[in-house]
């Protein structure tokens, strides 16, 4: 495993969520940090459900949220492949993680990564090399 940092899509979230203004200042923070280092990674399910959720449920607006779609692609992006869904059915029947979780681990996985930042999984736990980081906790 290497240094890079893979994020889940509330990280992403969370840097346009002004209601929630300290998880809004750590995802910056991180998200700063990895561009900086050169060591983020997300995936193209991250990003499409980026779109959708602060489009969605923040309000952001269309044109704004494809721009920072635009800067996220800029992190390692992993295109997830059908080989990648189905390691994730794998993942999702061994662990009891839901689909949408084991598809991030996956591709987690796949990009290299020894960290994954969401705050949908267990804290602490391991996945092979790959640990998840709740960075708002």
């Amino acid at each position: 495993m290497s240094d890079r940092s893979f994020f889940d899509t509330n990280v992403l979230t969370y840097s346009d969520d002004h209601d929630a203004p300290d998880k809004q200042a750590t995802a910056l923070d991180l998200i700063e940090q990895s561009r900086r280092s050169r060591s983020g990674a997300l995936s193209t399910q991250v990003l499409q459900e980026y779109f959708v959720t602060v489009t969605r449920k923040l309000g952001v607006p269309a044109p704004v949220a494809k721009e920072k779609v635009r800067f996220f692609s800029h992190f390692a992006v992993v295109f997830v492949s059908v080989d990648d869904v189905l390691a994730a059915i794998d993942l999702h029947q061994l662990h009891k993680l839901n689909f949408w979780d084991s598809l991030i681990v996956r591709t987690a996985l796949t990009s290299g990564c020894s960290v994954l930042y969401t705050e949908d999984m267990q804290h602490g736990r391991r996945f092979d090399g790959l640990q998840i980081v709740n960075p708002f906790v």
